[in-house]
């Protein structure tokens, strides 16, 4: 059965709610509706059976483990939603006077200097709404900070191969060009490369570490020396900073500038959980380089080198109080324990699949990826078929066919909140998952069997999306 909108729901007349008659004065009649508000009619009831359906329909991190790699799809304490519902955060307006808004700016002011302390860096600007955000800001922050010095010839960006789609993307958004260097067998970066792709053309360097295949990339401190020698920066793409908080620090590695996103590493939701945020911190020297807000620890009056602002006043500010709740809850103790299991756990549930996959196990951090390729050789298994089984076992499934460089790649993240009884249950839903693989692959093929929605047609799902609903259609 077909789940249906709330407007094909609605009946005439089966909600009795009305708004009370305007007892103001209309001064912009001109400004009003030429035409009725469309709004479904129906009982409270209905709504809420409606929404608990939908919610049914939806597997969340409190559902089943969510291993999606390089996404960070670890539990939200509920603490953090009640800190950030506190009337005090949540029924303020940002244009209020200075002064009436204090636990605000003392909540600015404690996250950053929180931040600055995990990162090594000097400033932070709350501004940018998610990951990709900050990217471009840094960037953006970059680029000016280039044009002040006279090097306003530096308009190429370097990143490696693995590295996440978003990083070019930002780049080249940012007005930058973008050039590629491949990696080591290893998944380390290819400092021969690196070494003959810098040169008075190089704005900065793009990478996270550990990249995007788990593996801490030990040749850091070398890559910066090579990057500041040329002249150029380097950027941290925090995306996997689950993997080091409280152990080691971008800024300590070389780096002037990176984004974090607090809906990876300090917990507040993710995906359709609510909005993002990616606050971006730098060294002192781009501190004057950074988006600028009216109200709070930085003032108007830094504006004159500032890029100017990317998002209204401190950006998503709700999430950045949930975030300082997660890091106040835990301390810096908690912290670095916190990152130390997200490694432990990688490393377990590695340990236990490799042999699946013909890998060899090999220490990784947060994450590890995995091909499928084998299993697609020997019976026409592939990872798509893989993860639309791992449906049906109520498990959400791992990254797949990224990063681009590993062929039929499975990207795993169990994140530091998955038990050992979660990741072992894990483990044996994909040893379950491999034996019908070699039995029964066209049972592959058809999954899921049991999820609301059957195997879809990929192709067309993506070539042909309907997003909107018509009335009277």
């Amino acid at each position: 059965m077909s789940l249906k909108l709330l407007f094909e729901l609605s009946k005439a007349g089966s909600n009795k709610f009305a708004l009370p008659e305007i007892d103001v004065p209309v001064t912009a009649p001109s400004c009003g509706r030429k035409s009725d508000l469309l709004l479904p009619e129906l009982p409270e009831v209905e709504v809420m059976r409606h929404y608990a359906a939908l919610a049914r329909l939806v597997h969340g991190v409190e559902d089943g483990p969510y291993p999606l790699g390089s996404c960070t799809m670890k539990y939200n304490p509920k603490i953090n939603e009640i800190t950030a519902s506190l009337d005090g955060f949540s029924q303020i307006h940002p244009l209020q006077p200075a002064d009436t808004i204090d636990g605000c700016r003392e909540v600015l002011s404690i996250m950053n200097s929180s931040l600055c302390g995990i990162l090594g860096m000097d400033a932070v600007s709350f501004q940018p709404a998610a990951g990709a955000h900050g990217e471009m800001t840094s960037l953006l922050v970059m680029h000016k900070y280039l044009q002040s010095i006279g090097q306003s010839q530096r308009t190429k960006i370097i990143v490696p191969d693995s590295s996440h789609g978003t990083n070019p993307a930002s780049a080249v958004a940012a007005g930058f060009e973008v050039v590629t260097i491949p990696s080591y067998s290893n998944g380390m970066v290819n400092m021969e490369a690196l070494k003959a792709a810098v040169g008075d053309d190089t704005a900065a360097m793009m990478l996270t570490n550990p990249n995007t295949l788990g593996i801490f990339d030990k040749q850091i401190a070398e890559m910066a020396a090579v990057v500041h020698g040329a002249g150029a920066l380097m950027y941290y793409d925090g995306a996997n900073l689950n993997a080091i908080m409280g152990w080691s620090r971008p800024g300590d590695m070389g780096f002037d500038i990176v984004h974090v996103n607090l809906h990876k590493t300090f917990s507040t939701p993710h995906g359709g959980g609510g909005p993002g945020s990616g606050p971006i911190a730098c060294k002192a020297f781009l501190k004057d380089f950074l988006p600028y807000t009216e109200v709070g620890y930085r003032e108007a009056s830094d504006a004159k080198k500032s890029i100017g602002k990317v998002k209204a006043f401190h950006g998503n500010f709700a999430v950045v109080v949930k975030a300082l709740t997660y890091i106040l809850t835990l301390g810096s103790d908690g912290l670095k324990d916190a990152s130390g299991k997200a490694v432990l756990n990688a490393n377990y549930l590695f340990s236990k699949i490799a042999a699946l996959y013909d890998e060899e196990y090999r220490p990784c951090m947060h994450e590890f990826v995995v091909s499928a390729s084998k299993a697609g050789e020997k019976w026409g298994v592939h990872a798509l078929d893989i993860a639309k089984a791992m449906l049906d076992e109520g498990i959400h499934p791992p990254t797949i066919y990224f990063p681009l460089i590993v062929k039929e790649a499975m990207m795993f993240e169990p994140t530091e909140t998955e038990s050992k009884e979660s990741i072992d249950a894990l483990a044996e839903t994909m040893r379950s998952i491999f034996a019908t693989a070699s039995t029964d692959a066209e049972a592959l093929h058809a999954a899921p069997l049991h999820a609301y929605i059957a195997r879809p047609d990929e192709v067309k799902a993506a070539k042909e999306m309907v997003v909107q609903w018509t009335v009277n259609s």
